[in-house]
């Protein structure tokens, strides 16, 4: 007759079955959160192009100052930085990152310098990591 209960090999293949589950469960989740930290760098970068739209349409220039398109109801998302590189009467160009990944993605429009990899004003491109 035999015993109840689980021997030592098969408690052995459960936990590194449970553990190579996890792992796989874990590296997808990290993915996801990075594909989330871009869609949010790239949706903050369309908004800016909205507010320095409406700021040109007001002042006839494009503004550097951030903080006085978010004065206008520009909202940057939590842990996202944009940067202004360029602005004059002509085009401007900016970068966001953010606090948790080393990516960033670009934007520029009008007569500006490109920026990052961007090959084409109003196109939004992200670093390849």
């Amino acid at each position: 007759m035999r015993a109840s209960g689980y021997t030592l090999v098969e408690l052995t293949v459960a936990v590194v079955i449970g553990t190579l589950l996890t792992a796989l469960a874990v590296g997808q989740v990290g993915a996801a959160r990075e594909r989330a930290r871009l869609a949010v760098m790239q949706s903050n970068l369309r908004s800016l192009a909205v507010a320095e739209a409406s700021y040109f349409y007001d002042f006839r220039v494009y503004t550097p100052d951030v903080d006085v398109l978010e004065s206008r109801g520009l909202v940057v998302g939590v842990g996202v930085t944009i940067t202004v590189n360029e602005a004059t009467t002509t085009g401007w160009a900016a970068t966001s990152s953010h606090l948790n990944t080393p990516r960033q993605c670009y934007l520029w429009a009008g007569a500006a310098a490109p920026v990052g990899p961007v090959t084409e004003a109003g196109a939004i491109t992200c670093d390849d990591y």
